[in-house]
């Protein structure tokens, strides 16, 4: 068997916590670990890691491939150059096993699912392996409690020893219509998670989605990996509930074992987090009196709530979200409608975490940028070059041992630095203390893809061939 992550998304329903550029499923919001990592140990207890396959926007690869890296230092990582949907997704990365593996039973798993068992996990997917070794397009499904309109339908007809044949899909009803599926016991929620043969997949793709079986075709993963993006944007931007699932004569369906969650928004969190007498989740820095029902996430901030019920209260750096608890699926409009206006607060935190530390940004405006750069004990950032940009570098505190065009400084607090456009550079803390640091950026280009890097611990430098 293969496995197939799709680590792509934008997390926009978890605004502001999710970004554009690191989404829900890189962040470990109620856990030690992400969305993701737990997504890969599931399906390590299930095949090797060998076997395992991502596939997300190439903004994510760096990120995806670094906690990944953890389980598999060789994990494979597809990139899509552009977002368009999961049914151009799963196609590519099953064309890719094709090319390498041949014809196998694959799960495709997003890797925003949260199961906490992963015993009944396994054997969900052994039941529904006996399904797709009989080309049958398997999905998981789960017994629905509530009308939720975020949420494919799935209608069972004949049960089999396996599991359920499906008479019919339908993809985010309206809440009457949902309503209505939630009182009939022939009604499921699609867990987005699929078990088929690859083959299978491609020939149902060739019957219902044509258009996107054609594009897939001229990928030969024989002769490269890459994803070229002027052959990935003819694909049309459509999910594979509306691609396939929708239409297809051999769906199946095994019911979920596990406990499972959608963990796509606040109510998700909330449902997840242990609550006071109240009802109240309260995660960071909280003072609440005579509150009822609500959530209060702070990540910088005091939060104060007096006399609020059925609240989610959420701050980060540079934004603050307070939305009816009844309209958390909502905040998807607030995500897009920042995006339509160029803002910047759907895209990226003021504080971002890489590999060796994290990094925050104090001030920026015409032709300049200031930083302060947290590197973690025996971190080091990649070896690298900007085209477009200088830096000055002030150490605050711990020791920097700085490499700058093969020269090698050792600098301590209320030292600095000028790192010259296309300078080759890095920095390194060698001791067991944080190193801070002040970075001010000049230059007409102040964006991390002015990053040339040569040399990376974190693997994100591309093997050449």
């Amino acid at each position: 068997m293969y496995g197939i992550i799709l680590a792509g998304g934008s997390g926009s329903r978890l605004w502001p916590l999710s970004r554009e550029l690191y989404p829900k499923q890189l962040l470990k919001l109620i856990s030690s670990k992400s969305l993701l990592e737990r997504t890969y140990e599931r399906l390590m207890g299930i095949m090797g890691i060998n076997n395992i396959f991502a596939i997300t926007s190439t903004k994510h690869i760096n990120d995806v491939r670094v906690q990944l890296s953890a389980y598999n230092k060789d994990i494979r990582v597809l990139g899509e150059p552009v977002f368009k949907n999961t049914a151009p997704a799963i196609a590519i990365a099953v064309k890719y096993i094709l090319d390498y593996k041949g014809d196998d039973i694959i799960v495709v798993s997003p890797s925003d699912n949260l199961i906490k068992d992963d015993k009944e996990f396994r054997q969900t997917i052994e039941q529904a392996k006996k399904l797709a070794q009989k080309d049958y397009i398997v999905t998981l499904g789960v017994k629905p409690n509530k009308p939720l309109i975020g949420f494919g339908y799935i209608k069972t007809k004949e049960k089999t020893e396996e599991g359920y044949i499906v008479e019919s899909f339908k993809e985010k009803p309206d809440l009457k219509t949902a309503q209505e599926f939630i009182e009939n016991p022939n009604y499921f929620w699609n867990s987005g998670i699929l078990v088929f043969r690859a083959q299978v997949f491609m020939d149902t793709l060739k019957k219902y989605a044509n258009e996107i079986y054609e594009i897939v075709q001229k990928f030969d993963f024989k002769k490269q990996d890459d994803i070229p993006y002027m052959t990935f944007d003819t694909f049309p931007s459509i999910s594979i509930d509306y691609a396939i699932l929708e239409k297809t004569d051999n769906l199946a369906m095994v019911e979920m074992l596990s406990h499972w969650d959608d963990f796509g928004s606040w109510n998700a969190v909330y449902n997840l987090s242990k609550k006071d007498e109240n009802g109240n989740v309260k995660i960071g820095d909280i003072i609440e009196k005579d509150c009822n029902d609500s959530l209060f996430f702070s990540s910088n901030r005091l939060i104060a709530g007096i006399g609020l019920k059925d609240l989610f209260v959420v701050e980060t750096s540079d934004a603050i979200l307070v939305c009816n608890k009844n309209n958390a699926q909502d905040v998807k409009q607030i995500f897009d409608k920042l995006k339509e206006e160029k803002n910047d607060a759907h895209k990226i935190h003021t504080t971002v975490y890489r590999p060796w530390g994290y990094y925050t940004v104090l001030n920026q405006g015409e032709g300049y940028l200031t930083k302060m750069i947290c590197v973690s004990k025996k971190g080091q950032l990649s070896l690298q070059s900007h085209n477009h940009r200088s830096e000055h570098w002030m150490i605050l505190s711990g020791t920097a041992r700085v490499t700058l065009d093969n020269k090698v400084f050792m600098l301590k607090a209320g030292s600095s630095i000028d790192i010259p456009t296309k300078a080759v550079h890095s920095v390194a803390n060698p001791y067991d203390t944080e190193l801070k640091i002040i970075e001010v950026q000049k230059g007409d280009k102040l964006t991390e893809d002015d990053i040339v890097r040569y040399k990376d611990i974190y693997g994100r430098v591309k093997a050449k061939n």
